[in-house]
This record gives C-alpha cells, structure tokens and sequence, in this order.
C-alpha cells in the first residue's frame, strides 16, 4: 500500500508556510492545465505562446516582485522561486523566458522613473509587452565588463551603435533592456542601462537561431546603427549600469536554479511512475536494487537542491552581504545537479526517455542551456572562490 503524498520526502510543499503553500498551488495549477499539456506543441510550434502568458498575466505571473502601485504583484523574491520551480514543470522553455521577462520589469520597476514605471510595467504585468535583456555581445559574454556597443549623446538623445548576441524573446519584445557604454569611457563604470522600444529606427534583427533548447522563444542577435534613442529612456544613473546588470543577474540566477528544479522534479517524478509499470525479466523496474538506489540518490539531489535554492532566495529577498555568492553558488549546483537528475530520468526511460512524445528529452535540453545562461557554472565557480579568498573566514575572523 502506497503511504500518501504527506509522508514524500521530496515534496517541493516542505518548510513552507501557508500562503507560501497557496501561491505555490497556484503556479502548479496552472502549469499542470496550462503549460504541460502543450509543452511538446510549444517546442514544435519554436515560438512564445503569447495567449498562454496572458494567462498567466491575469493570476499576477507578469511582474511578480515589482510594485503593485505599478501593476506589479508585490511578492518576494523567494515567492517568485517557488513559482517559477512549478511552471517549468509544465514547461520548462516557456518558465525560463517568462522569468527573464519578470527580471526585465523588475529592472524598470527598481531602476526606472514613475514615468517609466507608468508607461511600461502595467502591459508588462499582463504579457502585453514583453521585455527584453541586453547585455551580452558577440565578444563579450561571461567578461561582461568589456562590451562595447556604444552610446553617444547628442543633444537629448543617444545613438546608438553596436550589436547583442543570444537575446531571449527578441522579435517578439516590445522593450529592450539594453546596457552601453558611454562613448570613450572605458571599464565597469562607463556602462549605463536604456530602455530601446521595438520598431524604433536603427534597431535591427537578425535571424531567429536554431537552438538545442530553449525553443519556445527566440534568440536573435540585435544590432543598433545609428539608432536614435531620447535620454528619457535612459533607467539608473551614467555609471550604474554595470551594477544593475550585476543585480538583475543575481536574480535570474535563482529565477534559472528554479526553472532547472522543476524540470528535474516533474522528470523524477516521472521515472517513478514509470518504473513501477514497466517490467523487465518478469517483474517491475521498480524491483531492481540499482534503480532503488539510483532514485534514493536523485531524491538527495533533488532534496540538496531545493534546500540550497530556497538559502540563496531568502538571501536575495533580505538583500544580504552574502547574496551575490549565494546566488552563484545555488545557480551552479541547483543546474548541474538537476541536469544530472533529469538525465538519469531519461535513462531510466530507456528508449522512450529519447521519444518527442516523452516530456524527458525536452527537459534535458533545456536544463543543459541552464548550465550556460545567467553566468556559465564556470564563472560561479570563480565567484564563489574570490569571495571565499578574499573575505576573512570563520576560523581567522
């Protein structure tokens, strides 16, 4: 006999209080009715599904920890994890861009003017608009710092020079969160943030990439020549953009951890089911010793994942000293970890783990963009290891 779901001890519901476990429901609902039943349509369809998102817009997934003077939900950044870790069992592809766009709104909500806030985040709440980051160039990925698409001002304006690589939700953006350097000012502090509206003359785009994953929503290289963009539109101050650049990633880097832990609870979930039904040699998956053990070990994974992510969003909602290390660290194990749990899932599939009919392999590619965007495991690594070099530590403190 089969003890109930209160006794599970991977149950994503532990450690969390009452209306913690209702916006949770919530986001499970809806990914359970809204986003799996069509997740393998939106990966062949290879485009946002835009009706979907306004769905979500109207239960307050659009801007979830912005202001609700704005539009804006007003939950906390752990409150956002916990969303986003249950809409990306219902889609993982989807969960992740839709996390990008709540970062995006965040930014304007955090940085911007009333004026910016007005004008943008009530159709950003609602999927209306959607936004767009900007950071990354074709020569400039994990060093950031070095970009050089440029701004020069001109009067009440900035032109615009330069391209971006690998933007998320390009061509079907209405904003584009775009960081520039001031013309002729090198380094970390000659970078500023600018709101670029779609259509505006001089923004051009490329083509849609094909992608092993991420394919319901595209990824294009944009380019400015000579775009023409009022400095009205510019969010923060000359020198900060580096720093809000820094400050929206440390937020999608849990945003991203928590995309990866649903796909490998929703994919755990499954190769349970899955083993208790099939039969090989006479009896149940299930009954074989390596798949008991291979699943006590992915339950650990799965437990050591949760517990890791949920520190680092408490720490990124208290805004802590220990934050941005937090965040890296919880980005780096949560994404390994879990592409390693959806991978065994798969296995344990055998051949129909590799079935587009099976939601595993959607999973799977997904969670490996996980292990490169928002900072590749690599620099997390190098993060954690300058803070733990460089900060006085428990023994010596």
């Amino acid at each position: 006999m089969f003890r109930g779901m209160q006794s599970y001890c991977v149950d994503p519901t532990l450690g969390l209080n009452a209306e913690q476990k209702e916006i949770q429901k919530l986001a499970k609902e809806f990914a359970r009715n809204e986003l799996y039943p069509h997740m393998e349509e939106f990966d062949t369809m290879g485009k946002l599904p835009r009706d979907t998102m306004k769905k979500a817009g109207e239960i307050g997934f659009g801007a979830i920890y912005c202001s609700e003077k704005f539009g804006g939900t007003g939950l906390t950044r752990f409150d956002a994890s916990l969303i986003f870790e249950q809409l990306a069992a219902g889609c993982s592809s989807t969960a992740a861009y839709m996390s990008i766009h709540n970062m995006c709104a965040w930014m304007i909500d955090e940085f911007g003017t009333d004026e910016h806030r007005k004008k943008y985040l009530p159709s950003m709440a609602a999927y209306e608009t959607l936004g767009s980051y900007c950071l990354t160039e074709p020569d400039s990925g994990s060093d950031a710092a070095a970009l050089r698409t440029s701004a020069k001002r001109v009067g009440d304006h900035y032109i615009l020079n330069g391209s971006k690589a690998f933007i998320s939700g390009s061509g079907d953006s209405g904003v584009y969160l775009v960081m520039l350097r001031h013309e002729g000012q090198p380094g970390p502090k000659g970078i500023f943030c600018l709101l670029v509206e779609d259509g505006t003359p001089g923004l051009h785009l490329g083509k849609n990439e094909k992608k092993l994953g991420w394919c319901t929503h595209p990824t294009r290289i944009i380019t400015f020549e000579d775009c023409q963009v009022s400095v009205s539109n510019q969010i923060g101050g000359d020198n900060q953009g580096f720093n809000i650049a820094m400050m929206g990633i440390n937020g999608g880097r849990v945003n991203i951890a928590s995309c990866s832990l649903g796909a490998a609870q929703n994919s755990f979930d499954l190769a349970i089911e899955h083993l208790k039904v099939r039969k090989q040699f006479g009896k149940p998956l299930a009954d074989f010793q390596w798949n008991q053990f291979k699943l006590a070990e992915m339950a650990m994974k799965l437990v050591t994942s949760r517990l890791m992510l949920r520190e680092a969003a408490q720490h990124l909602t208290e805004k802590t000293p220990q934050m941005a290390s937090l965040c890296a660290m919880a980005k780096l194990y949560v994404t390994d970890t879990c592409f390693e749990v959806v991978n065994h899932a798969l296995q344990m599939h055998g051949g129909y783990g590799i079935l587009k009919d099976y939601p595993l392999q959607q999973y799977l590619r997904d969670c490996r963009v996980h292990q490169i965007i928002e900072g590749t495991n690599e620099i997390m690594r190098m993060i954690i290891a300058r803070d733990v070099l460089t900060n006085a530590n428990y023994l010596t403190g």
